[in-house]
């Protein structure tokens, strides 16, 4: 039989477990809480604080297949941002059809076209131009800006200031067609060798899928972080890109506003929690 000190021990041991439990649960509920339908195959702890963020959306191509938006809508999804072009010949497959289905399901979307290098930026331009609709209900046009480091026929890189140029030619172009000023999306990669220091009156969207984005770029305030490649949400078959909006619910409802996205494109977001109501990042 047990004596009373060795009882009193096993209870206090209990008590531990439980606790430690319950904390764990509760840390848990809490990342998810925001979006409890959605989940990641393969999370990593290094963006954990992604999950604070109250206000997150998806980033799509003709890899996510048939996409049911109004799921991707039930589950939360306060913002999409479609790939549409690439280089000077290339749409998307899928670009309308997600294009169009973002819009009927109430999701504020944005289109986004992937630089190839090797090609003139002007043509880049006018193909950009030819194939997204300048809607005036979308949110503010994406410029994709990484190394083509996978392609067999552009793989090299090019000289950082010819970069630059190449990208001022493609900002105002999209701008001028649209009417708004685009967000520029980058890489940890990319942007240390070409946009560190530079195009800091231009929102950013960073790519960090393994710590916070101010661990990985130096200096560089963000709107939208890309924090996983290999996201879980309702309405997709498989895994999509995640990302968060660097604010509160009422932060994205003023930043709607002043793009101009207004009416059934914006989201129907939840009341604002108390603890939403401090921005998440200045």
């Amino acid at each position: 039989m047990p004596s009373a000190r060795s009882s009193g021990r096993l209870a206090a041991l209990v008590s531990l477990v439980a606790a430690l439990a319950l904390s764990a649960c509760s840390s848990g509920s809490e990342l998810r809480a925001h979006y409890p339908l959605k989940s990641d195959s393969k999370p990593h702890p290094g963006v954990a604080k992604a999950h604070r963020y109250p206000v997150h959306g998806i980033d799509v191509s003709k890899w996510q297949g048939e996409v049911d938006w109004f799921q991707v809508k039930r589950a939360g999804t306060a913002f999409a941002f479609i790939k549409a072009t690439e280089g000077g010949d290339h749409l998307d497959e899928r670009f309308h059809r997600n294009w169009d289905g973002a819009r009927r399901a109430g999701i504020p979307r944005g289109a986004y076209h992937f630089v190839f290098w090797c090609r003139p930026a002007e043509e880049q331009a006018a193909w950009f131009r030819q194939n997204v609709p300048a809607d005036a209900d979308a949110l503010p046009p994406v410029l994709d800006v990484e190394w083509n480091g996978h392609s067999r026929t552009c793989p090299k890189k090019i000289d950082p200031e010819l970069a630059r140029r190449k990208i001022d030619i493609m900002l105002k172009a999209m701008e001028a067609h649209t009417g708004k000023k685009p967000i520029i999306y980058t890489d940890i990669t990319f942007h240390a060798e070409v946009l560190e220091g530079h195009y800091k009156d231009y929102r950013f969207w960073l790519r960090s899928v393994a710590a916070e984005p101010h661990e990985r770029y130096n200096d560089r305030p963000w709107k939208v972080w890309q924090f996983t490649t290999t996201g879980q949400v309702p309405g997709i078959a498989g895994a999509v890109d995640r990302n968060a909006y660097a604010g509160s619910r009422k932060d994205w409802s003023r930043y709607l506003a002043q793009v101009g996205v207004t009416s059934r494109q914006v989201a129907s977001l939840e009341d604002p929690a108390p603890e939403d109501e401090a921005r998440a990042q200045d």
